[in-house]
């Protein structure tokens, strides 16, 4: 009779045996999902040395902008980049050309006119108004003759040379290389406005060239 029971008994665990074993196979083990090193590394997503550097801006002290403040006799300019926004522009490395106008050029105006420009509201006109001041490239006095120089709009300046006197849309240059680590700027006697820009024959240079 303990035979009987015996044999009963070893069944029965045989069976348990069985059953645990076929339900294993049925489940993976945790192990048989991917491994976390099988997922795509961190590594794999773009690096942020892939983005735009901080070197594209100029990191000295001795800007386009810092020249201009410190000259003393261009405040009016100052105060006209800082309205339309465009400090960080004449901060990038360049280099940049920047027929200034003095603060007696700027008086020039028609009376009220600077005032109005400097208003939120005209933010747009007085960017493009400056940026026809702007040329890519370094450009010192001793490389000026009469010629076209494209500015950063895409129109050309008429720069001549003429009895020693250098006129840039007809402004008068009345001071020249002052040197900053983007660019130099060259003070001029008036302000040059973009439609008497457009009124000169398109540059001859080709359309990738980099002053376009």
């Amino acid at each position: 009779m303990k035979t009987v029971h015996m044999l009963a008994l070893v069944a029965l665990t045989v069976s348990f045996v069985a059953i645990g074993a076929a339900q294993a196979m049925d489940h993976p083990k945790k192990t048989e999902h991917p491994a976390k090193s099988e997922h795509p590394a961190t590594t794999e997503h773009p690096a942020t040395t892939e983005h735009p550097a901080a070197g594209e801006h100029f990191t000295g002290d001795n800007d386009l902008v810092s020249i201009a403040s410190g000259a003393g006799d261009l405040t009016s300019f100052v105060a006209a980049v800082q309205a339309a926004g465009l400090v960080d522009k004449l901060q990038e490395k360049g280099p940049f050309t920047v027929f200034v106008p003095s603060d007696a050029a700027f008086a020039k105006l028609p009376e009220g006119a600077l005032a109005h420009l400097l208003e939120p509201a005209n933010k747009a006109a007085l960017a493009g108004i400056l940026a026809s001041h702007v040329v890519p490239g370094m450009i010192l006095a001793a490389d000026v003759k009469t010629m076209k120089a494209a500015n950063v709009n895409g129109h050309d300046l008429a720069i001549e040379v003429k009895d020693g006197v250098v006129t840039i849309d007809g402004a008068r240059v009345i001071k020249t290389d002052l040197k900053a680590g983007n660019g130099v700027i060259h003070v001029i006697d008036a302000v040059i406005m973009p439609g008497e820009a457009h009124e000169h024959p398109a540059s001859d240079k080709p359309k990738d060239h980099p002053a376009h």
